[in-house]
């Protein structure tokens, strides 16, 4: 468990601790964009393999049981973070690495719902893991990526901030990070029919391939216990 807390912190200090600081901006000065993008990337391949390993050899600790209609639900919150990851990279996004030419349009489709989604899906899975699980390594593991797409969204969004500021004032102005709050706050309107059918076939997809072959995959069933 020391080794998996060690890896815990190692991911969420990688990601939280240089992305989006001065760390970074330091960093960039001295190797330029390109050449931060490709030790950065270096670093996280690294700290989620030890990550990987440390969660696979840890001891662990039960601490709840989730009951089988708990697990149904998480179920389809999964569905969910599928559709949300798809819809992320089915069109462009300001949040995203290469969406920047976006930022300027109108915030549409998955837009609407939330600037961040794949960084939602990202949360939510591990969310759901988290409580079906109901261990202690996987507290630990799962919530260090839980950690990270929640940091990393206000991160982002300063980034963008300071790199576009009016541009990102007009798309802020209309977008929001927790999910359907510009639409509850009356700053967009919600269009499902925006999204098109690839998130929904993509996201349905992926779904229904993890649900059937989870155990095959991870050793364990998605939904029913044994």
């Amino acid at each position: 468990m020391g080794t998996l807390a060690l890896a815990a912190l190692v991911w969420v200090g990688v990601h939280v601790g240089i992305a989006g600081t001065a760390v970074r901006r330091a960093a960039v000065a001295r190797l330029g964009e390109n050449g931060f993008r490709i030790g950065f990337s270096v670093l996280s391949v690294a700290a989620i393999f030890f990550l990987v390993r440390s969660y696979g050899a840890s001891g662990t600790t039960v601490l709840w049981t989730a009951p089988e209609w708990l697990r149904w639900l998480l179920a389809l919150v999964m569905l969910a973070a599928f559709v949300l990851f798809a819809a992320s990279v089915s069109a462009p996004n300001p949040t995203m690495a290469g969406g920047e030419r976006a930022l300027g349009g109108e915030a549409r489709g998955v837009q609407r719902i939330t600037r961040h989604p794949m960084l939602w899906s990202f949360a939510l899975w591990a969310a759901v893991h988290m409580l079906g699980n109901g261990d202690t390594a996987s507290l630990l593991f799962f919530g260090a990526f839980g950690v990270t797409a929640l940091a990393g969204m206000p991160s982002i969004d300063a980034k963008v901030a300071a790199r576009e500021p009016e541009a990102w004032s007009r798309f802020a102005a209309r977008t929001s990070i927790l999910p359907f709050g510009a639409i509850a706050a009356g700053r967009n309107r919600l269009d499902l029919a925006e999204l098109g059918w690839k998130p929904w076939a993509i996201g349905l997809a992926l779904w229904a391939v993890l649900l059937a072959f989870h155990r095959t995959l991870f050793g364990v069933p998605a939904v029913l216990p044994g």
